[in-house]
């Protein structure tokens, strides 16, 4: 503490430095991106993100853009300004890239831009948003790290891109989709995936820390624009939300750009960050923080019990179920009459294939697939078909499983008689599963 004469005194700890005008640009910049993002990440899958409840799973964050009124200036213009009168695919897609993101995003953009003319004009004398820009810094932040901090623990622990399905491992390349075969590849190394998942878990961490934040920016730029490779170059419908986050990175790092640039370009020495806190004084700049890293903890401990729940629900710690693995038919009779196992018969099945307690797959001669949600009564040793194209068509069938190599399925399928008798697949000697790591190749092993 500073004093002048009697009546002048200056604390250094809660006085504010003295800031620049910023230029116009620099205003109409902030004024476009704190209204667009802000919208961005409030009717996106991010504000769920903010907002993870461990353990509730009656309960889930809707996505704002999908209520009232968004979604009504949404649906509008679909019709009024690009004259689309199908129905728009607007939720239980999985798809980030469907029509109505993006005509949502254009939305965002229009209301963006009239907003920033708006406030131009009401605001034109405004010297700077230097305490407003430090709210909203924080805001995406925690935006962007909590997205991170999903996706990288569902690297982490393997739920993104599973181990291959037994119905993979037996379908030919060539069907993949190229979508396929990146979670397929990705999926059979758990130890690139959950490198991958640590890239994204460093961004969220250094994020949430406030003197890492600028890190944990760069780390969100490189983490996404390889997720946006990805995307891009194998057709996966999440390219317009991996490229705001982009974009968002992006706006996280501008204020630092010319202290990036003299120390990984221009070789110079980097000034002091102009980052100022979020409050004056001490005591209230370390109770920011410590709420920050707080909230922070409370994210990352809903994230991994939410994943930690879903691998034992779902993923690959969940239990398999009684007749779990792929099965080759060796005989198979239709009304008594035995099929040979020819390439042209379509109603000849090649194998059965159970992955989950819920399903039942058969694959034909010819390699194509159909899929039965199924249920299993291992008392009563039946196996229970429906079909989602028929809500009516149901069928029994009964199996017996003498050893853990043989099985016998018999029932009514289509009003024929059917019996098979199958021999289970032991997929684990597949070459993708028992290959395994090798420190020392005489000679590369590709196959």
């Amino acid at each position: 503490m500073l004093s002048f004469g009697t009546s002048t005194t200056i604390d250094l700890e809660t006085s504010a430095p003295a800031t620049a005008r910023w230029n116009q640009i620099t205003r109409v910049a902030f004024r476009f991106c704190f209204v667009y993002f802000g919208l961005y990440v409030l009717t996106t899958q991010m504000l769920s993100g903010l907002l993870v409840i461990p353990n509730w799973p009656s309960w889930e964050m809707p996505s704002l853009e999908e209520l009232p009124p968004f979604k009504t200036i949404v649906t509008w213009t679909a019709v009024e300004v690009f004259g689309i009168t199908k129905p728009l695919v607007i939720t239980g897609s999985g798809s980030g890239d469907k029509m109505f993101n993006w005509i949502a995003a254009f939305c965002l953009l229009v209301i963006a831009t009239a907003a920033t003319v708006g406030w131009s004009v009401l605001d034109r004398q405004r010297a700077n948003y230097v305490t407003l820009h430090k709210w909203f810094r924080l805001f995406l932040r925690f935006a962007a790290g909590s997205t991170m901090l999903v996706y990288g623990m569902m690297k982490v622990i393997p739920l993104q891109m599973p181990a291959p399905f037994l119905v993979r491992l037996v379908e030919p390349f060539g069907h993949f989709s190229p979508m396929g075969v990146l979670w397929s590849s990705i999926g059979a190394s758990p130890a690139y995936e959950r490198f991958a998942g640590a890239a994204e878990l460093a961004a969220a961490v250094c994020l949430f820390i406030p003197r890492l934040s600028l890190a944990g920016a760069v780390i969100l730029l490189l983490d996404s624009i390889q997720i946006f490779t990805l995307n891009m170059t194998y057709d996966v419908p999440v390219k317009l939300f991996s490229f705001h986050l982009i974009l968002i990175a992006l706006v996280l790092l501008a204020p630092d750009a010319r202290r990036l640039l003299n120390v990984f370009v221009f070789d110079r020495p980097a000034p002091p960050s102009p980052q100022q806190p979020l409050f004056l004084g001490l005591q209230a700049q370390r109770i920011g923080t410590a709420t920050q890293l707080g909230f922070a903890a409370y994210l990352i401990a809903s994230n991994v019990v939410s994943a930690r729940t879903s691998w034992f629900a779902y993923g690959g710690g969940a239990p398999k179920p009684t007749l779990y693995g792929i099965w080759d038919v060796d005989t198979m009779t239709i009304d008594g009459v035995e099929r040979a196992p020819l390439v042209t018969d379509y109603g000849r099945w090649r194998r059965v294939i159970v992955q989950n307690a819920n399903s039942l797959v058969f694959q034909r001669m010819d390699s194509t697939f159909v899929f039965y949600p199924a249920k299993t009564d291992d008392a009563a040793r039946t196996i229970t078909l429906t079909t989602l194209r028929d809500q009516a068509w149901k069928t029994r069938l009964t199996f017996d499983r003498r050893d853990q190599r043989t099985l016998r399925l018999d029932g009514d399928m289509d009003g024929h008689k059917i019996g098979m008798s199958l021999q289970r697949f032991d997929h684990n000697k597949l070459l993708l599963l028992n290959r395994g790591f090798n420190w020392i190749q005489e000679y590369p092993f590709n196959r």
